[in-house]
């Protein structure tokens, strides 16, 4: 049996935490997988709001969502979101890194994550979750990932609860492999 991907992890998780007509942020659309989920599980009724600084991508998940009244994509950068969304949201998933099949010199970098981490948790409601994907393999992308790891970590214990998923470092393993980090509002 094979183990989940981090990705199947992260929408197990959101499933339980956003239902019809609830409100989502995917941070980073990408090719508009997460984004796609998202508005399943919110229904017309509610609201996914997805950003993405690249074209491309937003392009590429408003060809699959444009039947989807419930999404609203922004092309503009996650660090921003808090100008097109009013909170509480019930969740917030991003994915780091780049784009899957786009140009891999244009990644998310540490600074506007960071800030974008901050907007998200500061939208996020009571019993809300957020999720990020993380992808240390990348040029860049183990920088990224320390920070956003002690981001995680420095939330205040009181208000959050807080998981790490991901592979140990061993020989099956490396310190490469992409990881989860979620944060719940609440105890």
């Amino acid at each position: 049996m094979a183990l989940p991907r981090v990705t199947e992890i992260a929408h197990f998780l959101v499933e339980r935490s956003l239902s019809l007509g609830g409100q989502a942020i995917d941070a980073t659309v990408g090719n508009g997988h997460d984004t796609l989920f998202l508005a399943r599980l919110v229904g017309p009724e509610g609201r996914v709001d997805g950003f993405d600084l690249q074209s491309d991508a937003i392009e590429r998940t408003r060809a699959k969502t444009s039947h989807l009244p419930q999404v609203r994509l922004h092309h503009s950068g996650h660090e921003r979101m808090d100008q097109y969304v009013i909170g509480p949201v019930n969740a917030v998933m991003f994915n780091l890194g780049y784009l899957p099949s786009g140009d891999k010199s244009i990644i998310t970098r540490p600074v506007s994550t960071l800030a974008a981490l901050d907007t998200a948790i500061d939208l996020l409601g009571e019993s809300g979750v957020l999720t990020v994907v993380v992808y240390p393999a990348h040029e860049g992308g183990s920088e990224e990932a320390n920070e956003v790891t002690r981001w995680f970590q420095d939330l205040p214990k009181d208000r959050f609860r807080v998981l790490h998923h991901g592979p140990l470092d061993d020989a099956t393993f490396s310190r490469e492999s992409p990881y989860l980090l979620a944060a719940w509002r609440g105890k």
